[in-house]
């Protein structure tokens, strides 16, 4: 590399007059090989386990759809819902491999109808979103039964399969009542693990199948136990399932207060260990459960009572994620074991709850190792059930008992998608290559660092490359020592970070990974990731008929480091990604897509910062040429909503700001500031495309949810809505 010499004397010259951080650049003198390491979409060299289909992928100059889709494995962890349509759109599929191809919905066409202004026929809500897909849950739902349907027939199991929703995987209301009415067919009913959901459980099964489920989990003082049995006094099939010992007292003395004769379950404490995270509830020092012994003294106290009868359900809980249908059908026979005893011992069991475990293959890699995905279909899972359950039972000549699972993660998972931009990108250091004053700048170094630059150069003519990296640093260092010490100026100390870049980019070494912030934060959206390390599937929505050139982590909006990913799946530590459109890679819409994140996510996330929940908008499947109903848009919690959470009073602090800006600001601006300041309380928390009008925004009008818009329809009645609400509007007394 000899002409590596001549740009080390130009290229540290350059970021002093005019190259790198001033942003002036003079035409190059010489120009250096390109480096061989960064073919454009490079192989992290940490992850030598990579999937060998990224490198023939990345390498291909011949760019498609298919080739993006092969790339982020999007045929692993989306199928049978997601897949990249001819236009380089992420597209939902929402009936699942019965979708036809006209039913497909192209999620850049949602997000534009979404977010475009009102003006232009769009709905004007801001970013990020969530979007539903109830077309999807309904597909989840079908799907389930159908496989324990199929191996309860196939087998010749005497019973039924009969699920529940845990609602503590996603409370939204209308997730829950679309499950409630969308399962009502197979009397698929809900999961409660406290007193407000049992609440939401409650009013949302009188409307539901009469036959369906409703299960009472999690700790349990008197008022829970009240509510539960209350719940029967309306007709709800609701089972009151013991997890402490010390709750039967209560339940005998209530039901009786009540005169309500309940229906009671135990949960075991299962040998059987899911050894990955989400484990730690299963075993013998799992958090939840009664051990064989306290399970014998329940039966015993309930046949002093009389009421022994009373008991007749069985749940466990293996642990979230199950990886193998080995483990399962494990614990699956230990908890058969057990149903069976009891039938023994004379209670009048009739079903056995199996709890959660149905798990989601996040990076489609169908791993039995990985605590991110599953080696089994919907359909193995279910004959493994049932398999297990039959032959215990079989073999004690107990009666097939109703199979009930809690499968929310299973069925909630796909039918949410987040969307979120990429507002600009940190770029790799560049520095332009020029002649003029070395002199200068040499002459400002120490005679340490002089040596070491000295070497650099004779290194470099000689070829010496990883030498040649070892004086840039040593001549860095010596440079930031020397700014410490007040004897080399800011300009000087930018033009060795310029050159030790320089150095490092031309031998290959260089950090080609970008950071590119988000307009999210992951601490609200993303929780999971932060909290447990959980990885989601996170791709761009479009340009997927376009190669992608570089690779990027992601960072949020939040005033913390741990606001960034920078762990994918499959191993990876960079997500590949295409350029930002616009000048310094910024300016140009970039949108992300996270999926599979539909369970626990909207529930968990906070406030940090400040920053509230996304927008979030109900998509149908329709018939029109946009394939698409937009049936619900309900714009995320404002300045003021998220003020109010932590005891703020945004009205009283509106108060407080107008007056101060009366007291200091010219009368006439006065009025102006004002209106500002109310749109700044009435605004979400993220960042603006751009500045709001001085009329309040339909979205920010809780009058806008009850209308249905329509991908079809440009004219719909959002605007109309939107105009008679503004006169309703709490705020609208402080605009001028």
């Amino acid at each position: 590399m000899p002409a590596l010499e001549c740009c080390v004397d130009a290229v540290a010259a350059a970021a002093v007059f005019g190259g790198g951080p001033s942003g002036h650049s003079f035409a190059p003198d010489v120009s250096l090989p390109t480096p061989e390491s960064f073919p454009g979409v490079p192989l992290p060299t940490n992850n030598p386990s990579a999937f060998t289909s990224i490198s023939s992928v990345a390498e291909n100059i011949h760019w498609s759809p298919s080739l993006s889709a092969a790339l982020y494995r999007i045929d692993g962890w989306g199928k049978p819902y997601f897949s990249v349509n001819s236009s380089g759109n992420i597209s939902v599929s929402p009936y699942g491999t019965d979708t036809l191809p006209h039913q497909d919905i192209d999620v850049m066409k949602v997000v534009k109808k979404v977010s475009d202004p009102i003006s232009v026929g769009g709905l004007g809500l801001p970013l990020p979103l969530i979007l539903r897909f109830p077309d999807v849950l309904k597909n989840r739902l079908e799907s389930l039964q159908s496989a324990f349907d199929f191996s309860i027939q196939s087998q010749g199991y005497d019973s039924h399969y009969q699920g529940v929703y845990p609602v503590k995987c996603n409370q939204d209301r209308f997730v829950v009542e679309d499950i409630v009415k969308f399962g009502s067919p197979f009397r698929f009913g809900l999961e409660a693990g406290s007193k407000p959901e049992l609440l939401l459980a409650m009013s949302s099964l009188c409307k539901g199948n009469p036959e369906a489920l409703l299960i009472c989990n999690g700790f349990k003082d008197a008022e829970y136990i009240s509510l539960a049995l209350i719940s029967r006094k309306l007709a709800l099939d609701t089972v009151v399932v013991m997890e402490l010992e010390e709750e039967l007292d209560l339940i005998i003395d209530l039901s009786r207060r009540l005169s309500v004769r309940p229906v009671i379950g135990v949960r075991a404490k299962l040998r059987t260990k899911h050894s990955g995270h989400f484990g730690t509830t299963s075993g013998e020092k799992g958090k939840f459960g009664l051990t064989t012994t306290q399970i014998l003294r329940i039966v015993r106290k309930l046949d002093s009572v009389g009421m022994l009868d009373c008991l007749q359900l069985l749940h466990f809980h293996i642990g979230s994620q199950i990886p193998s249908t080995d483990l399962l059908t494990d614990g699956v026979a230990e908890a058969a074991q057990i149903y069976c005893e009891l039938v023994r011992l004379g209670a009048r069991m009739r079903v056995i709850d199996i709890g959660g475990g149905l798990g989601i293959d996040y990076d489609g890699s169908k791993s039995t190792t990985s605590d991110i995905s599953v080696g089994y279909t919907l359909e193995e899972y279910a004959a493994s059930v049932v398999r297990a359950v039959r032959i215990v039972c079989d073999r004690k000549g107990v009666r097939h008992p109703v199979i009930c699972s809690e499968s929310g993660r299973a069925i909630v998972s796909h039918h949410s998608v987040l969307v979120f931009e990429a507002v600009s990108a940190r770029l790799p250091t560049t520095t332009s290559i020029s002649s003029l004053g070395l002199q200068y700048l040499v002459e400002g170094l120490t005679e340490e660092a002089r040596a070491d630059y000295a070497s650099l150069s004779a290194a470099s003519i000689r070829g010496e490359y990883e030498t040649c990296l070892l004086h840039a640093d040593q001549l860095r260092q010596r440079c930031v020592d020397q700014f410490k010490d007040g004897s080399l100026g800011m300009e000087q100390l930018a033009a060795f970070d310029g050159l030790y870049e320089f150095v490092s980019k031309a031998l290959g070494v260089a950090d080609p990974v970008r950071t590119y912030h988000v307009n999210l934060s992951i601490f609200t959206s993303i929780p999971d990731f932060w909290g447990i390390g959980q990885l989601f599937p996170i791709i761009p929505i479009h340009r997927l008929d376009q190669k992608p050139e570089v690779r990027g982590i992601l960072s949020d909006l939040t005033c913390d480091s741990d606001g960034k990913i920078d762990k994918f799946i499959g191993g990876e530590s960079s997500l590949p990604l295409h350029e930002l459109e616009g000048e310094n890679g910024g300016g140009g819409r970039y949108y992300l897509g996270m999926f599979l994140g539909g369970a626990y996510e909207e529930a968990i996330g906070g406030l940090h910062n400040l920053f509230g929940g996304p927008s979030v908008v109900r998509i149908t499947q329709s018939d029109g040429p946009y394939s698409f109903a937009v049936t619900r848009a309900v714009q995320g919690p404002s300045c003021g909503d998220v003020l109010r959470v932590m005891q703020h009073e945004p009205e009283l602090m509106f108060q407080s700001l107008k007056h101060r800006a009366e007291e200091y600001i010219h009368e006439e601006d006065t009025a102006s500031l004002a209106n500002w300041l109310a749109h700044s309380f009435h605004n979400m928390p993220y960042l603006m495309a751009a500045p709001s009008s001085c009329c309040l925004t339909a979205a920010s009008n809780p009058n806008v949810n009850a209308c249905s818009f329509y991908g079809s329809d440009h004219r719909s009645n959002y605007n109309a809505s939107a105009e008679a609400a503004v006169e309703d509007e709490q705020w609208s007394y402080i605009c001028a």
